[in-house]
């Protein structure tokens, strides 16, 4: 039973939840949003469900069609390798501006991240290794100080969330990742902004090559 809403900023209350059910898969790429359902069930009227899924759109989470309704949005193969190069672009920039940017505690908070990414691969927990990962590339974006940079990066990893694929369930998966991650931090810690930048860049290419792996077993890929 899904609690009611309390109507102050209302649609981005329903907005921000159906952005969590997205995110987890309660409601699948491809599901059709039922507005009357969704609305009885906040207990809302359907003016802003509405406005949240306009919200969501804006951020291609959902896509509204014509005569048809509001669905939440599919990415194929196509989209996954036209959005992670964009995001290896800009996540290996903003590790190259953090390079110049961090202070020693910026160095310290980013080693603790890395420890426990160091811990969860050593004990072989995906989820927590996932979660580390995210908050590892959140902190670097974070010194990196670039708040346009920052959004943009956001907006295509929300689209990226639409993913049903997992690269780190992929077999050796976890333990190239940490490698990769321990190569960003070397160089981050050495004051290298362009090693860091290059390696970034590389971590995140690669994540779309072990995605590759999973959905395209005969290809070059593989």
């Amino acid at each position: 039973m899904i609690n009611r809403i309390a109507p102050t900023a209302l649609y981005q209350e329903v907005a921000e939840r159906l952005r969590q059910r997205i995110f987890s898969h309660e409601l699948p790429p491809g599901t059709w949003i039922d507005e009357q359902k969704l609305a009885e069930q906040y207990g809302i009227s359907r003016t802003p469900l509405r406005e949240a899924l306009k919200v969501l759109a804006s951020e291609g989470l959902v896509t509204l069609k014509p005569r048809r309704g509001c669905y939440v949005t599919e990415i194929n193969a196509q989209d996954l390798d036209d959005i992670f190069p964009l995001v290896a672009l800009l996540e290996g920039r903003c590790a190259a501006e953090a390079v110049r940017r961090a202070k020693r505690g910026d160095i310290e908070a980013l080693k603790a991240i890395h420890e426990t990414l160091e811990l969860s691969a050593k004990e072989g927990r995906i989820d927590a290794f996932f979660e580390a990962n995210q908050l590892f590339h959140q902190k670097v974006q974070e010194i990196a100080g670039n708040r346009w940079m920052l959004t943009v990066i956001q907006d295509l990893r929300k689209v990226l969330k639409l993913s049903r694929l997992h690269s780190l369930s992929l077999e050796g998966r976890l333990q190239q990742s940490l490698a990769e991650h321990r190569t960003v931090m070397a160089a981050i810690q050495a004051g290298q902004p362009l090693l860091a930048e290059a390696a970034m860049h590389d971590h995140m290419l690669s994540g779309r090559e072990a995605l590759a792996k999973i959905t395209e077993p005969s290809s070059k890929a593989a």
